[in-house]
């Protein structure tokens, strides 16, 4: 074991070295990576910060307007939805009274068909009706008179047709 304990100092050494240089290298790059990230940062507070401050007093300004033009616009849908409301009711009333109107045209045309009915009953009743029994009475007696005295006019013993009464004329 003696033999090899120098190679295993002079591994231990490299390794030692090795393992020194790699945190070196690491250090550096950590150093490098601080210094990229710090000048970020002040360009970051240079162009950025005052950008925001900006942004501060602009909202600053701006925030009474905004809260101004929210107010308003609260306010005209509030008198846009009184104005809706009021509407709605005005249709609806007009709507109820448009409704009751055809009911009551509706009532005051079956009354007038009922009564138009009833006076055609009449009509007939005491003017038709009559018309026909009287009609019915004279051309019973007109052929009785025709039967009586149909013998005398008659030349050749032939029978002349009588002529029937067109019905249209019996109607009033």
């Amino acid at each position: 074991m003696d033999k090899f304990t120098p190679v295993f100092v002079l591994l231990t050494g490299l390794a030692v070295m090795l393992q020194a240089g790699i945190l070196l290298a690491m250090y550096l790059a950590m150093r490098r990576s601080t210094l990229l990230m710090e000048n970020l940062a002040a360009e970051v507070k240079a162009k950025v910060l005052p950008t925001i401050s900006h942004a501060e007093s602009l909202m600053t300004d701006i925030r009474p307007k905004i809260e101004i033009i929210a107010g308003n616009l609260q306010d005209s849908t509030t008198v846009l939805r009184e104005q809706v409301e009021r509407m709605d009711a005005t249709v609806k009333d007009a709507v109820d009274r448009g409704r009751l109107q055809i009911i009551r045209a509706d009532e005051l045309l079956t009354r007038t068909l009922d009564r138009v009915e009833q006076t055609s009953e009449m009509v007939h009743n005491t003017v038709i009706s009559p018309v026909r029994q009287f009609s019915g009475l004279i051309q019973g007696l007109t052929v009785g008179l025709e039967f009586l005295f149909g013998g005398r006019g008659r030349k050749n013993g032939s029978r002349e047709e009588r002529r029937p009464v067109p019905q249209d004329e019996m109607f009033i």
